[in-house]
């Protein structure tokens, strides 16, 4: 069984294939059940930057051929272009890199974390998410605990939605005295919206589909909500519009923008797209009085401000090198060659080089009888040293104190070291994104 990693990011895909990859999550249930037929198991992450599915497959090349022929399926021929893939350990290192926000559009948001969680438990809904898939999650989810905690990665960083807000404060010289419009009153609109009203905006009105939560998300911050009849509307009166819906079409087109431009009398209007797929649909910033932002607008601002998070972020490499080790260590004894057995092969190894070079030193002398007798006493010399811990670990069973006393034998003796020095190893290299494109993108 082997883990697999395959998608495509900010870093390797325009928004205009990203977008046609971002599905609902009634189809997301349906990719995962065709991928994760047993014993594949499978988790499919989706963010406004990246989407990733990840198979857990006793037969890679096979689970491979059948991810890629989905993605095919779903986002064209061009959407292969830009996929990058990780395969065994990197595949591990990238999912804990991930999940700790050192792979993130924005350095350090905490927003990630939230989104592979949702992620894992639609999976485990669907029956795709089970044993060692289900493992590797919580073990990346501990370590984006132990990174939060022990950098300060999370500190500096600014979210989407903040970065959203301090463009518009950048375009209109600060919101005081502005009108703002939250479109969508999910994780993002509820971010813009408590960083709008930090930033001062005086009118501040949420609309949503379900007009229950646009009032809840109003009344956290001090705003107004609006029935979602009345967006366009709302458009008209404002100065700001922040928008992150689930929608699949654009809410925002250049001809129902266009038709409000009469009446605002040339006044500006600043709108910032954070769904992916796409609100606004990219002509209505062809209109001359409207500064209209998308999430790839949104990443080219924030690029400034990841140099003072470098340092964190190579701090928490370190941290994701320990912990993607301490899994494999883990996984070695619950599926690897048990210790008991490895043990012996150790000192049978070494027993039958000690006899060799015995028999070596003391040249022709001995008869084909005395031979064996030493070979005899290398064999049971390693069967008396290992007969007690042999019975104490058969009586104890695999399982809780059994584990620990496998797990202690195992490090006592060296025997996990092949198989996590790799991940042990190097914490720079793991501290830097590892991608190996299929393409040329």
């Amino acid at each position: 069984m082997e883990l697999i990693c395959i998608g495509l990011s900010h870093r390797t895909a325009p928004l205009t294939v990203r977008e046609r990859l971002a599905l609902p999550e009634s189809r997301q249930a349906d990719v995962l059940q065709r991928l994760a037929q047993a014993p594949v198991e499978a988790l499919w992450v989706s963010t406004c930057n990246r989407v990733e599915v990840y198979l857990f497959a006793p037969n890679a090349a096979m689970a491979r051929q059948r991810a890629l022929t989905e993605l095919q399926g779903l986002g064209g021929v061009e959407a292969l272009e830009h996929l990058y893939e990780h395969q065994g350990e990197a595949a591990l290192v990238h999912l804990f890199r991930v999940a700790c926000s050192l792979d993130s559009m924005v350095l350090g948001e905490a927003q990630i974390l939230g989104q592979v969680k949702e992620a894992f438990e639609r999976g485990q809904g669907a029956g795709a998410v089970r044993g060692e898939l289900m493992r590797a999650c919580a073990a990346a989810f501990s370590c984006a605990k132990r990174v939060r905690t022990e950098t300060a990665i999370g500190r500096a960083a600014t979210s989407m939605a903040a970065a959203a807000v301090q463009l518009a404060s950048k375009v209109f010289d600060g919101l005081a005295g502005k009108t703002v419009l939250v479109v969508g009153a999910g994780e993002m609109g509820e971010l813009a919206a408590r960083h709008l009203k930090q930033a001062g905006a005086s009118k501040l009105y949420v609309t949503n589909r379900t007009l229950s939560r646009a009032e809840a998300l109003a009344a956290e911050v001090g705003g107004q909500a609006r029935p979602f009849e009345e967006l366009l509307g709302l458009v008209a009166a404002a100065d700001v519009v922040v928008c992150s819906t689930a929608s699949q079409v654009p809410l925002f087109t250049r001809d129902n923008v266009g038709a409000l431009g009469r009446g605002r009398r040339g006044r500006p209007l600043f709108m910032v797209d954070l769904a992916v797929p796409r609100d606004i649909d990219p002509a209505v910033g062809t209109l001359d009085w409207v500064h209209a932002y998308d999430v790839d607008d949104i990443q080219k601002f924030v690029a400034d401000n990841a140099a003072a998070r470098a340092e964190e972020a190579q701090k928490a490499g370190v941290l994701v090198a320990q912990e993607v080790a301490r899994f494999v260590k883990e996984r070695a004894l619950r599926e690897g060659t048990p210790v008991l057995a490895r043990l012996r092969q150790r000192a049978e190894a070494i027993a039958r080089s000690e006899v060799e070079r015995t028999l070596g030193a003391l040249g022709d002398g001995l008869n084909d009888k005395q031979r064996k007798s030493i070979e005899a006493m290398g064999r049971a010399i390693v069967n008396k040293l290992l007969h007690e811990p042999t019975a104490r670990l058969r009586a104890v069973g695999p399982e809780g104190e059994g584990n620990r006393l496998a797990g202690a034998a195992a490090e006592l003796f060296g025997l996990l070291e092949e198989e996590v020095g790799t991940a042990a190893a190097a914490p720079s290299v793991m501290a830097a994104p590892v991608q190996v494109a299929t393409g040329g993108k």
